[in-house]
């Protein structure tokens, strides 16, 4: 008999009837911002059915860290020498079972409605269901919110297009997208050489392959931004290279249906970034600048030999490569301040 003071049992039917998902933290000597994230995991209005933080090689008082926290929180910890991010993700991916994945870097934090907008978000009736992503709150380390779009404010969504894929930076942000475990296996899980892009050549992957996309216009996390986080750093500066090398191999182009891949897409993405880093190290003289004049030599190299870029564009880049060659720091730091000038254009579009 049940008592009269029981709490009522709903009826089955009413009951809805969630996805399994994964959510897969990866963890890298995170302990001032990890409790923040899990807990955020487990305040969603619909639970996770696994949650796993990878431990990717951290110090041994930043791992203690997590046993701590797993005390309170009923998560599991997976061990792995450091490989980087997506390697952490790739390694929580093959430990868990859900059909559905969710990836939340250590630094950042869901809002509560995370997991049931976007599992509620995937189409019924799409046997090839890729991924569906939403849009971010943008915050400083502390949490405290900057803006409340991020994503759409940036690129097209949902993905259509390669050549808009290869032009712009993607903004699909792991931490605020759920994944088919089908489509993340169909392309083998994350490029794992890259520490920085592993994002963008996830999703382009899924894309090629056929998979669909859906974009939520509704934010379901908080995306931390600050110095110490993996957006910033020399490690970035070299897996975009990694990367741009990459999708030059993947997509060669094509003269006779009129597809220039390199000269209208890859150029114009990337190009800024390579001069920009090679310039601000030239001009303060730091440890790096040997290896960023070598990147942005290398990347001039390719430039150069390719048949359907333009000779203007050729000239300004061998200029810029010239001036760079045999330029000290000061005179780099006098031709940077002279550019900033209002009225010289000329300067200007040298080093862009």
């Amino acid at each position: 008999m049940t008592p009269t003071n029981a709490p009522a049992v709903p009826a089955i039917e009413s009951m809805p009837l969630w996805p399994s998902v994964v959510v897969i933290i990866p963890f890298y000597n995170g302990a001032d911002f990890i409790e923040r994230s899990v807990r955020s995991v487990f305040e969603q209005s619909v639970p996770a059915a696994e949650v796993i933080v990878v431990n990717d090689g951290s110090r041994p008082e930043e791992r203690a860290a997590l046993d701590g926290l797993a005390t309170r929180y009923p998560f599991r910890i997976l061990d792995k020498e450091n490989g980087g991010q997506g390697s952490a993700r790739n390694a929580g991916v093959a430990a868990s079972t859900s059909d559905f994945i969710c990836f939340l870097d250590q630094d950042d934090f869901y809002l509560p409605n995370h997991i049931e907008t976007l599992a509620s978000s995937i189409p019924q009736d799409d046997r090839l269901f890729g991924f569906v992503y939403a849009d971010l709150y943008e915050a400083d380390a502390d949490g405290n919110v900057i803006r409340t779009g991020v994503v759409k404010e940036h690129a097209t969504h949902p993905k259509r297009n390669i050549n808009d894929l290869l032009r712009h930076d993607m903004f699909v942000l792991p931490s605020a997208t759920l994944i088919s475990r089908k489509a993340f296996e169909a392309v083998g899980g994350f490029d794992s050489q890259f520490m920085g892009f592993e994002d963008d050549d996830l999703f382009l992957r899924v894309f090629r392959k056929g998979y669909s996309n859906y974009f939520v216009d509704k934010a379901v996390t908080v995306w931390c931004i600050h110095t110490a986080s993996t957006s910033f750093g020399i490690r970035m500066i070299r897996s975009r290279f990694k990367y741009f090398k990459k999708l030059v191999q993947m997509f060669p182009d094509e003269h006779q249906r009129g597809r220039y891949y390199f000269r209208d897409c890859l150029v114009p993405r990337f190009q800024p970034y390579f001069v920009n880093h090679a310039i601000e190290s030239i001009k303060n003289d730091d440890q790096y600048r040997e290896e960023m004049t070598a990147i942005l030599f290398e990347y001039g190299a390719m430039v150069l030999a390719n048949p359907y870029v333009g000779r203007k564009k050729k000239l300004r880049l061998r200029a810029t490569l010239f001036l760079l060659k045999h330029s000290s720091p000061g005179m780099v730091r006098l031709v940077g301040a002279i550019t900033r000038l209002p009225g010289v254009r000329s300067l200007r579009k040298l080093y862009s």
